[in-house]
């Protein structure tokens, strides 16, 4: 379960905005078996970037995700967030690094068990996170994902849309530099997924750097942010206010369509 972030400490954060929250430096990945995940990959996503990841099954997009959260290793190549070397970070610290990285999963990943609000306080509370405060913060970040009303409901109780709302709270309660989001529609029909992109879109507005991984061609459409493309583990695209398919066709779709996210031709909202 992802666990939301602490500040990064002063020796990790960036030194001015020319530093990308993430950079990826040549990274291969090589997994056990000959298979190649990544190969000689290298990107910067700058502070408050919205980026989409996309290709097909298999190109390398859960690898990256994998990667940024340390759940893999390289094989060769760097990899570093707001500056600091994933690599020179040891295992001990790795649940550190995690606090600083809001993940949100396409099965959501919520305990059954437990209410809408305990599902957000858990992730306050592994991280030490004082009862005042997280009596003050999950309240608040349930208002803003528009589930204040469903504190004490648990999952089951929830719909698809309204459970990925629970998701993104936890991912966001303790504000993190660094959202990740794995196919975060990808379980949604199309007017939900809506909803759940301008949510995401509007943390993204709040200085929180976005990074989804997703197949979901209508919303990069629609959205026309950054688009960074993978083929069989290596970036083939990285187009600024780009389309899931770059032809004419899309463009025209994309266009007629966009009014939906409220987003303008600029790429900010109407």
């Amino acid at each position: 379960m992802p666990v939301p972030a602490r500040p990064l400490p002063r020796a990790q954060r960036p030194q001015g905005r020319n530093v990308p929250v993430v950079e990826f430096d040549d990274v291969t990945k090589v997994y056990d078996g000959g298979s190649v995940g990544l190969e000689r990959v290298s990107m910067r996503i700058g502070r408050g970037d919205f980026v989409f990841l996309v290709g097909p099954t298999g190109c390398g997009k859960s690898t990256c995700m994998r990667l940024l959260m340390k759940e893999l290793e390289p094989s060769q190549g760097r990899i570093s967030i707001a500056g600091r070397d994933l690599g020179e970070i040891p295992r001990k610290r790795v649940p550190y690094l995690r606090r600083n990285i809001g993940v949100v999963f396409q099965d959501y990943k919520l305990l059954p068990n437990r209410t809408v609000y305990a599902n957000v306080a858990y992730a306050l509370e592994v991280i030490g996170e004082p009862r005042q405060s997280i009596r003050r913060k999950v309240p608040d970040i349930l208002r803003l994902v528009g589930l204040s009303t469903k504190l004490h409901n648990y999952p089951d109780e929830l719909s698809g849309g309204e459970q990925q709302r629970v998701s993104i709270a936890r991912a966001f309660v303790n504000h993190p530099p660094l959202l990740l989001c794995d196919e975060p529609t990808g379980n949604l029909d199309p007017e939900t997924s809506i909803g759940i992109m301008q949510l995401i879109y509007r943390i993204n507005r709040t200085g929180t750097t976005v990074l989804v991984a997703t197949h979901d061609r209508e919303m990069v459409d629609k959205m026309r942010r950054r688009v960074i493309e993978l083929a069989e583990g290596r970036i083939i695209r990285d187009q600024i206010s780009g389309l899931y398919r770059p032809d004419e066709s899309t463009k025209e779709f994309a266009i007629r369509l966009r009014g939906e996210l409220g987003i303008g031709d600029e790429g900010h909202p109407n």
